[in-house]
Formats: C-alpha cells, structure tokens, sequence
C-alpha cells in the first residue's frame, strides 16, 4: 500500500451501526474527489458492544483501516492522542464516529488548507449544529471563555472536525498530560488555523455519550486546565470582600461616635458568617482541584493503554 497522504482518526465508543457506513463514505471520498493515498484509523475506547468485532472485519477486508483497542475507556481526547501516534500521513483529519460529520465535507478543508499553506490546521465551522439546546448554549459559552484565554478572533469557531498538518501533529503527541483535550493542545501549538463551513447532521443511532453531568465535568476541567482564572476570581472577591469589611468598619465607627448608635442585627451577622463561611470552602474547592489535577499530571498516569492492534 502507499503511504498515505492524508490519515484519518476516529475514536469509536458503541459505533457498531455506523462504522461500515462511514469508513465507505471516507475511501469513497478520497478516491473519487480528492484522489489521493488515506489511511483510516480507527481507536475503540473500550466499546461495550460490538464494536471492535466490526473493527476487525472491516480491517480484514481493506488494509487501509487500521484498528486499535484500549484496554479500558480512557475518554475521547486519550483514545485521539493514540490514534495520532499511530498517524502516517502529511495531513491528519479527526472526527467523529456517529455519521454527524460528513465525510463528503473533507474536501471543504482539504481546499481550504491548500489554497492557504500558511495555515496549520483547518477546522469545520457548522453551519447548523444538530444538538439540544442545552448543550448548543454549553458550547458557545466555553466558546467564548477559550476564545478570551487563547485570545483569539471572535470569528474563530473551533470543532472536532478538523484536518491538521502532520508538523503540528507531531509537537501534540508528544504531551505527557493525562487528560489532553486535543482541540486545546492545536491552539497551544499554532496560531495559523482556518475555519471552513461544513455540514452537521443529525445523529442516526443512539444518543450521545456526553451526559449533561459530563459536559459540566469537561467544562470545568477546560477551565481548570488551561486557566488560572478561578484563582484570580477567588482573589478578587477575597480583596473586595476585605475592603468592604474596611469600608463598613469606618463607616459604623463614625456613626458610634456621631450619632451613638449602637450596631445590632444579630440575623446579618449570621449571613454575613454564612457567606464568608462558604466562600472560604469555595475558596479551598477551587485550591485543591489545582492541587489534584497537579498530582495527577507528576504520577504520570498513562493517557491510553493498548490492548490489540492490527496496523
């Protein structure tokens, strides 16, 4: 077999029913559109169903689609930093494995990267994202938050949809953290990166392994990951807290020596106690969820264990 211009990593997590389906549509693309060598790499995640037994009898009948399986469920983004190191090919497309990104929109960001060389990784921009609401209005706050931390142009849309030059690739993979979040580790690397609009469809089977539960969790370890801004927050509310204590302080002295009054109220002080009370276990949460995800990061957990491989 060639060797692949382009490679394209898939995590797979209870696929069973799409996986024939889109590894078709991807050669399909690439030998009647883009003509070009591709390589398919599929990483099960540890599917409790069937998954990986489809893996192997799509690999058996074309050896361009290489499979990989975990030894447990390691998340997403793990099971994308083994496919990339597992990567051939000059360019390397990600997605997802439910059908919602088309495979006939690659073609949009291979145009996209060859028309503009100086761009290091395109990524699809939806046109209408087939989601709940709840989740739709998730994702364009964290949006808004990673564009403030990475500051980057309020234009800039970013997805798991995404084609990337192999040079880029290659710095990613070579993060030890235990918890990569792909997408993030792109914008830590370049800041050459394009936006083209693709299509977004609706899922066909299932429903999607991201609980409400979980999006929150991924909220927050986004924060917690890339940002001391929960630190600076608990200081600034801290400071202020302090200086209005000041303020109040003067401001109930001169009324003693002014007027006479004397200061009572024994429910605002309970309040008062309250507030300050959870603040200082906010305050504490908010340390310690930087110490764990520091005590993680020195253990040097593995991001992904293998457990089969056919290549």
């Amino acid at each position: 077999m060639d060797k692949p211009k382009y490679s394209v990593v898939i995590p797979v997590y209870k696929s069973e029913k799409t996986l024939d389906e889109i590894c078709a549509r991807i050669i399909s693309v690439f030998e009647d559109i883009i003509q070009k060598p591709v390589e398919i790499i599929l990483v099960d995640d540890a599917s409790p169903d069937n998954s990986w037994f489809k893996m192997k009898a799509l690999h058996q009948k074309d050896q361009r689609i290489k499979i990989i399986r975990l030894a447990r469920n390691f998340g997403q983004h793990n099971a994308l930093m083994c496919g990339l190191k597992h990567a051939s090919g000059d360019y390397i497309i990600t997605m997802d494995d439910d059908l919602q990104h088309p495979p006939e929109e690659i073609p949009k960001m291979v145009k996209c990267m060859l028309d503009n060389p100086e761009l290091d990784a395109v990524f699809g921009k939806y046109d209408s994202k087939k989601h709940s609401w709840w989740r739709n209005l998730g994702s364009n706050i964290m949006r808004r938050i990673m564009l403030s931390i990475f500051n980057l142009d309020k234009k800039y849309k970013g997805s798991s949809f995404r084609l990337i030059k192999a040079s880029i690739v290659h710095e990613i993979i070579t993060t030890t953290t235990y918890k990569p979040r792909i997408g993030q580790l792109i914008l830590l690397s370049t800041n050459s990166i394009g936006n083209v609009t693709v299509r977004h469809d609706p899922r066909l089977y299932g429903t999607s392994g991201y609980s409400l539960s979980k999006l929150v969790k991924d909220f927050i370890n986004n924060i917690l990951n890339n940002s001391v801004i929960l630190l600076r927050i608990t200081s600034i509310m801290g400071f202020s807290s302090a200086a209005l204590s000041v303020v109040l302080a003067l401001y109930f002295l001169i009324k003693y020596f002014t007027v006479g009054i004397t200061v009572s109220g024994f429910t605002s002080i309970v309040l008062i106690n309250l507030f300050y009370f959870g603040f200082i276990l906010f305050s504490l949460g908010v340390v310690g969820e930087y110490l764990i995800k520091i005590l993680f990061e020195t253990k040097g957990y593995p991001q992904f264990v293998i457990k089969q491989k056919e290549l």
